[in-house]
Formats: C-alpha cells, sequence, structure tokens
C-alpha cells in the first residue's frame, strides 16, 4: 500500500510527514532544491501482533507496513499556475491512495504572503486540480483515438474505450470525480493503465494549531461529508515522534490524543481502503499481512508467496480472538475452533492461517 501525502504549499505535509515516521525531512517552501521525494515505510501498528510474539516467542516479529510519500523537494507549483508541478502530479499517479493535508492553523510569517488558513477552499483548489488533470488525459486520449479512427484503425474495443471516456470527460466536466462513479469491473479494467488521480481514495487530514486540537467539530463535519477525514496536530505530533514511547504517551494524554499519529493513519488508512490483517505465526516468526476485505484464501496464500497461491490445497485457519480465549493451540483444538478452509474461504481480520500447498 503506497500512500502519497498531497496539499497546497506550507499545509504542513513535511511535518506530517515527519510525525508519522520519527524521520527529520526539512520542512521548508518548495524549492525545487531537491529532486527526490521523502519516502518512507511505516509500520502498521497492530497489538495483536505484540500479543502473538509473546505467546510463540518467534525468532522475528514483523508488523504489516505501508509505504508513505511526501513529493515536496520534487518540484513547485506549475509554471501554467497550478498548485501541483507535473513532476508532483507523476508521483501522486503512482500512489495507490492519497492523503491530503489541509491547513488549519495560523502562522504570521505565512500570512504576509498567503491568506489566513480557508480549509474547505483548499480542499476544492485540490480535488480542482485532481479533475483538471484527469480531464487532460482524457482528451488527449480522446483525439489519440479520433485520429486512429480517421485512419481506419477501428475496432469493438477502442469504440468501447471512446464511449467511455466521453461519458467520463462528460463527468469530470461536472466536477465528479471517477471515484464516485458506479463503474463496471470491466470499466475499471479499461481504465486502470491511466492512473486516474480522482478515481485513487482521497483521504483528509486537518492539520491544525495545538491550541485549537479538539475543539474543530463544525469543520469536521463539514469537511468530511464526501471524505474520511481525522485531525492531527501536526507540528506537536512531530516533536512527540522525536520523544521517547513513556514522555510521549504523557503529553498525548494532556492533550487528549489516546493514540500516535502513526496509529490514527495507519488504522484510518486501513479503514478507509478496505484493507483487514491476517496473520502466520510460529517459532521462526510472527508476522501481520494485509489483504483487502471480502478476499479468498488463494489470495491470502499469494500475498505469503505466490507458489503457495499457485499450489493451494487447504487453509488452516483460527482466529486470534478464540486463541486469546482459550490460551494455547492445544485448548484451540480441543473446543473444535481449528479448521480446514478451501479456495474460496473469505478470510476475515485476525484470522491465523497456515497455508497447505504442493507445487
Amino acid at each position: 500500500m503506497n500512500i502519497s501525502l498531497i496539499g497546497l504549499p506550507k499545509a504542513g505535509k513535511t511535518t506530517i510527514f515527519n510525525a508519522l515516521t520519527g524521520l527529520e525531512a526539512l520542512v521548508a517552501a518548495y524549492s525545487g532544491q531537491k529532486a527526490e521525494p521523502n519516502v518512507a515505510v511505516v509500520k502498521v501498528l497492530d497489538y495483536r501482533v505484540g500479543q502473538l510474539s509473546k505467546m510463540y516467542n518467534p525468532k522475528k516479529t514483523m508488523h504489516a507496513a505501508i509505504q508513505l510519500t511526501d513529493p515536496a523537494g520534487t518540484g513547485g507549483a506549475d509554471p501554467s499556475g497550478g498548485p501541483f508541478s507535473t513532476e508532483i502530479l507523476a508521483l501522486l499517479r503512482k500512489a495507490d491512495a492519497l492523503v491530503a493535508v489541509i491547513r488549519n492553523f495560523r502562522d504570521e510569517s505565512l500570512e504576509e504572503t498567503m491568506e489566513r488558513p480557508d480549509p474547505q477552499q483548499d480542499l476544492e483548489t485540490i480535488e480542482n486540480e485532481l479533475l483538471l488533470s484527469d480531464q487532460i488525459i482524457v482528451e488527449r486520449r480522446l483525439e489519440r483515438i479520433e485520429a486512429d479512427h480517421r485512419r481506419g484503425l477501428r475496432s469493438m474495443q477502442s469504440q468501447a474505450e471512446e464511449k467511455l471516456l466521453r461519458t467520463l470527460l462528460a463527468e469530470l466536466d461536472n466536477g465528479q470525480a471517477i471515484r464516485s462513479l458506479e463503474l463496471t469491473p470491466e470499466q475499471k479494467k479499461t481504465i486502470s493503465g491511466f492512473r486516474f488521480l480522482s478515481e485513487k481514495p482521497l483521504l483528509l487530514i486537518l492539520n491544525t494549531a495545538e491550541e485549537s486540537y479538539g475543539k474543530t467539530g463544525p469543520l469536521l463535519e463539514q469537511l468530511g461529508r464526501n471524505h474520511d477525514i481525522i485531525e492531527f496536530a501536526g507540528s506537536f505530533e512531530m516533536e512527540l515522534s522525536r520523544l521517547e514511547p513513556e514522555e510521549a504517551e504523557a503529553f498525548l494524554a494532556d492533550l487528549g490524543i489516546e493514540e500516535s499519529a502513526r496509529a490514527r493513519l495507519t488504522t484510518f488508512a486501513y479503514r478507509a481502503l478496505g484493507y483487514i490483517s491476517f496473520f502466520t505465526v510460529g517459532e521462526d516468526e510472527v508476522r501481520a499481512w494485509k489483504i483487502r476485505d471480502g478476499e479468498n484464501a488463494v489470495a491470502a496464500a499469494g500475498t505469503i508467496h505466490s507458489d503457495l497461491a499457485r499450489g493451494f490445497i487447504r487453509a488452516e485457519r483460527f482466529s486470534y480472538d478464540d486463541l486469546i480465549a482459550c490460551g494455547s493451540e492445544r485448548e484451540l483444538k480441543g473446543e473444535g475452533l481449528m479448521r480446514l478452509e478451501g479456495k474460496e474461504y473469505l478470510v476475515q481480520d485476525g484470522d491465523i492461517l497456515s497455508i497447505r500447498f504442493s507445487v
């Protein structure tokens, strides 16, 4: 899962990146001096992994992870007047989901050159830029299809693609993101290569000043009408990420924050993007794996290794909750709570799987 931060200049994207990763990427204005984005792999904090590790005492414990990208430094605003350069847009297309950081803090140094924060307007600007980028791609593709048709290069596939793209263009012109449209699996497959930005899940982080955190209910409700949203006190949480865990927990409690920024973002992304976790356990390794909710046992096997999916026979399955309640695998078996599942079994969050296979 690759998540990319997006936001207008000085919204605090790199601050949020540092809060989530514990790194110290340079927090500065777009300068164009750096050719690479900030990238980090962030562990998905899941208390169940720790509990399983205590039970099995493995040689290695592995959490599920997401890749987080902050495009800062890959180019500033588009020379044509838009807020995002072509380099940033290209980077965003590689992401599985976008997290828009919305500025909700005052800064006198910023307001010498920028207006006061307007979260609703900033969100509209971001959404409009995503729509415009997709419109341009659709229009260019339609021009190529039309040129091919004029040369006699017409097929059922090209005509179907043209019809679908014209439908998408009409919706984009009306301000509708592709993610909001009801497309068939075949239609999604047809456009998958374009990696449209307005098709990607868009999550929101409201980056609020420390003194205002927790007091923005109406604004959160307004911004969250069409998007999943969480609130961060970005600068505060960036500083906390550099403290020892015990110290950080004490400061979080003072502000009424129950979990760290990393825990909230990873949980939030999992839920919003439709992921669940299953586990593999043993003396060598306890590991969490991520999978889309609704995928079957073969897909889970393939997540572990392609050979397991190819030679899948059965999945031995029991649940984390049942294991904790019984206290051991031996007790689980005695209660009849360990089962063999076939290819079509739909994996549930918290399942513990052992794949039987033959290649």
